[in-house]
């Protein structure tokens, strides 16, 4: 494989590695954090807006997504166990070479600009907790995140990651502020009320949007082959058939239940909001800083602490996949040596493309550009990128030639064409909103 992560590590003693893979919760691990990496700041600004706007009326949304990324991620996380390489490295080997570059290209683009917009989320909810200038807690977030990303190892570095998926929670625990009604809220979650106007269009978009994203796909591919990297024998399932049941089961918990933790927890952003924001009249939402700030005089400041800490514990896992999905793409399309595991000296090219969309994500706060204005740009490439990229998924996952024995099932392929569906339907919608 010309993306070489390197030769496996094999410093866990056998009766050890058995114990730990023993553990339900030991295998959470790709999935649930390519989940909470789709609850990022820009994410949860969405979410928040969607509840501020429409209150109980767009929680119907989050249901109807579960299955449809659940199934991507699940075929994304397949194709590089089975394999042993990550999205780019197959899309290269099977599709012309411009369809890798365009992909790519947009990719990029698209999340240095949704790097853009979450630093400075991050940056905002910094000064709201510390008082300290928003742009310098931006560096400072910036800088912490690609400390981890490029001198702690992977096998280190992920351990941090998965803790940091518990801040999620703290959007369950505002919810135990307030008064909810449940009876209603499950009424609005099947039975909707609301028009199917421009804004109302345009807010689910954002949704599909920022739920079903290119970046994810490529992140969770890529992190399978950086575990597969590290595991006593490293080899694929294509090389090691033997073990496919027991890791294809693997992909199934971890992917499905980490897309549930990460669609749940979207689901209690809109209803945090919605019972808080948009009871209190409180409707025009751009920021989810704006969103923790403005839940202060309404709910309390307990409720503005957490909702607050825990824009901040997604934000460092949404930056670094932001930025290394785009180092994995590019690595893999170019070639070059790649991993979370290899040294700065020993992969700098992958390296430099996550501190070149780090650093230009954190330059566009220094510009006459509006991060949000970045986030609406960084939305319609992804929306436009992702339908091509999930019919390459489903292809891909689908071919014989790739995946061996192991295609993904019907049920899934059938997902990922919905999902196509789906998300043509809202690139239409974001190109052509008249």
């Amino acid at each position: 494989m010309t993306g070489d992560t390197g030769a496996a590590p094999k410093t866990a003693p056998k009766g050890l590695w058995a114990r730990i893979k023993a553990s339900p919760l030991s295998h959470l691990g790709p999935g649930l954090i390519t989940g909470v990496a789709d609850d990022d700041p820009s994410g949860i600004a969405t979410y928040s807006q969607a509840g501020a706007q429409f209150g109980l009326n767009m929680l119907w949304t989050m249901p109807l997504a579960y299955p449809l990324m659940s199934a991507v991620q699940s075929m994304c996380a397949r194709i590089g166990r089975v394999t042993g390489q990550g999205l780019a490295a197959n899309i290269r080997e099977a599709f012309p070479p411009s369809v890798l570059r365009i992909v790519v290209g947009l990719l990029v683009v698209a999340n240095t600009l949704n790097i853009a917009a979450d630093i400075a989320a991050m940056g905002e909810a910094g000064e709201l907790v510390t008082g300290l200038d928003r742009q310098w807690m931006a560096c400072g977030f910036a800088a912490l995140t690609l400390g981890l990303q490029v001198f702690v190892p992977y096998h280190r570095y992920v351990q941090y990651l998965k803790w940091l998926t518990l801040s999620l929670l703290a959007y369950v625990a505002v919810l135990f502020t307030v008064h909810v009604p449940w009876e209603e809220v499950a009424r609005r979650t099947v039975w909707p009320r609301f028009e199917l106007d421009g804004p109302a269009a345009a807010m689910i978009v954002g949704i599909f949007g920022t739920t079903i994203s290119p970046y994810l796909f490529f992140w969770q591919a890529s992190e399978e082959v950086e575990d597969l990297a590290r595991a006593p024998d490293g080899r694929s399932l294509r090389a090691d058939p033997a073990a496919a049941p027991a890791e294809l089961r693997r992909i199934r918990w971890d992917t499905w239940s980490g897309m549930l933790y990460s669609d749940a927890s979207a689901y209690f952003i809109i209803l945090a909001t919605a019972v808080t924001l948009n009871a209190a009249g409180v409707r025009d939402i751009e920021t989810a800083a704006q969103a923790a700030l403005a839940l202060k005089p309404i709910a309390g400041p307990f409720a503005f602490l957490l909702f607050t800490v825990g824009l901040l514990g997604v934000g460092l896992i949404g930056v670094p996949v932001l930025a290394g999905s785009a180092a994995y793409g590019v690595a893999e399309a170019m070639g070059w040596r790649f991993g979370l595991e290899k040294r700065l000296w020993e992969a700098p090219g992958f390296y430099g493309v996550i501190i070149a969309s780090t650093v230009g994500g954190l330059a566009i706060q220094f510009l006459p550009v509006n991060p949000m204005k970045a986030l609406f740009w960084s939305a319609v490439i992804n929306g436009v990128v992702a339908v091509p990229l999930v019919a390459v998924v489903v292809l891909l996952a689908r071919k014989p030639s790739v995946m061996g024995p192991h295609v993904a099932s019907r049920s899934l392929a059938v997902l990922g064409w919905v999902t196509v569906a789906v998300m043509a339907a809202a690139a239409v919608r974001m190109l052509w909103p008249g």
